[in-house]
């Protein structure tokens, strides 16, 4: 099933599909550190602005069967290397979000990469676990998503992660 899944740059028609994603209440919850206000359209398109005009922001759009069904990010923390991505709420469960993260790292020739996730997102964690990222420490945010402090997992995908070939 994941075979289909295929990854391009984000264009700009791609931008109305990323926001209805967004407006699932269960996604962004599972999420916890999405947007401030998921239906602010102005601050939705000022975001996708910003990070597109990023050089150092990589931004894939993920697409399967030929439907936009999320995106996939590598971006600088500090000197470090995250990823995220976010899938719609209704493609769920089809191995979209690993197979677009695997597809992601193997564009990305930085090792190590960094990724968060809310100690009771099972679902991320089993996405990055498969991708062969390891828990690596801990911290706490306010989680817009959630209106609260939350926990989550540091993860890391070690440099000889690399060479394991496919995820």
């Amino acid at each position: 099933m994941t075979s289909e899944v295929q990854l391009r740059p984000v264009r700009d028609d791609d931008l109305p599909a990323f926001f209805a994603h967004e407006q699932d209440p269960q996604a962004n919850w599972m999420a916890a550190f999405g947007p401030k206000d998921p239906s602010d359209r102005a601050a939705f398109d000022a975001h996708w602005a910003r990070i597109r005009a990023d050089e150092r922001i990589v931004n894939r759009t993920i697409v399967a069967g030929g439907e936009v069904v999320g995106h996939v990010a590598a971006f600088p923390v500090d000197d470090e290397t995250e990823v995220s991505y976010w899938i719609n709420p209704e493609r769920w469960g089809r191995g979209h979000a690993t197979a677009g993260l695997a597809a992601l790292l193997r564009e990305l020739p930085q090792r190590p990469v960094r990724a968060r996730a809310a100690k009771d997102n099972a679902a991320s964690l089993a996405v990055l676990r498969k991708c062969g990222f390891v828990v690596v420490g801990e911290d706490s945010g306010y989680a817009p998503g959630r209106g609260a402090e939350v926990e989550e997992w540091v993860l890391e995908l070690p440099a000889e992660a690399a060479d394991q070939g496919d995820h």
